[in-house]
């Protein structure tokens, strides 16, 4: 099992992700999660760098392996250019670079007025991508003329000694069967054993499972849990509406109806070891392969030094 950390671009400045990303290597994370937004959840959050720029300065900053967790390369920027930016992230990298995708947020992916489809068309359109993403990486002279995008003679020529994997992350059945179908991997957020098991049975087998969580280290649980819900009060917000609200000003409507301890229920708060293997344990328990943690609020050093001390020595 391999554990990693996750750079949170929508709270993080840029040199705050590089310092990140060093410290975990530094701390012995074996690998790095970043997030792919063009704005924050809400606005406390505050950040929210292009993520190409991240990868390239990452892949400077350390010999981690990198995963966007997670891209949609079917409305804001088209699939082809996706593919372009990640053959070349997995040049810089040596290889070390895997692409997360999905369905995507409004939230992001709005920008430019687009209507923004249900989710059988999205998935529709992320298969679409993931087939011309996969035609381009070939390195020949590539056309496309499908029901969602138009490829003309294009031909990607930077490219890695080995084809991008693609790791796709779903939460109900069908994105979870076009996950199997399509997907070099899985990735979710949640510690359900049940999600796993699907998408093995759908087609996934020994394929790898991602799962990542969230932590506010912090003296004591209590100001950790504060931290959590000032920063991430989107993360009580139920069902669908994080895939159909478009802006974080929404977000912060919706999350009014959200408690401090709703948000607390999905983090893990404070500095008490046993709580974050506790959290671990129930991704492994789950079926997941490699399981990464994100850090809210300005403690990260501190979260290092746990997982130094207390954590990564104790997983074989």
């Amino acid at each position: 099992m391999r554990i990693g950390y996750f750079l949170s671009s929508e709270e993080y400045s840029p040199g705050q992700l590089l310092e990140q990303a060093k410290g975990a290597e530094r701390a012995g994370f074996q690998g790095l999660w970043i997030s792919d937004h063009y704005h924050p959840w809400v606005d406390a959050q505050g950040q929210s760098a292009f993520v190409w720029s991240m990868i390239g300065a990452l892949s400077q900053a350390t010999g981690l392996p990198i995963t966007t967790a997670v891209t949609c390369p079917t409305v804001r920027i088209h699939p082809a250019v996706i593919a372009q930016a990640a053959a070349t992230s997995a040049v810089l990298t040596g290889g070390r670079f895997r692409l997360g995708v999905g369905t995507g947020e409004a939230l992001n992916e709005h920008i430019f007025g687009d209507a923004w489809p249900e989710l059988d068309v999205r998935l529709e359109m992320l298969e679409e991508a993931v087939e011309i993403m996969r035609g381009l990486w070939s390195g020949e002279n590539y056309s496309h003329h499908g029901k969602h995008y138009t490829v003309e003679n294009a031909r990607i020529y930077t490219l890695p000694e080995q084809p991008v994997e693609i790791l796709v992350s779903g939460f109900g059945p069908k994105a979870i069967e076009a996950a199997a179908r399509i997907g070099d991997g899985y990735v979710s957020v949640m510690p359900d054993g049940d999600l796993v098991d699907r998408f093995r049975k759908a087609g996934g087998g020994s394929k790898v499972a991602q799962g990542g969580f969230k932590a506010a280290f912090a003296d004591t649980p209590e100001e950790g849990a504060r931290i959590a819900y000032e920063k991430w009060p989107n993360a009580g917000v139920p069902g669908e509406l994080s895939q159909v609200l478009p802006t974080p000003k929404h977000f912060e409507q919706a999350s009014q109806l959200v408690t401090q301890e709703m948000v607390a229920e999905s983090f893990v708060c404070g500095n008490d070891p046993e709580k974050h293997l506790e959290m671990i344990r129930k991704y492994a328990d789950a079926g997941f392969d490699e399981i990464y943690v994100a850090n809210s609020g300005p403690h990260y050093q501190g979260l290092f030094d746990l997982y130094a001390r207390e954590i990564l020595p104790k997983i074989g």
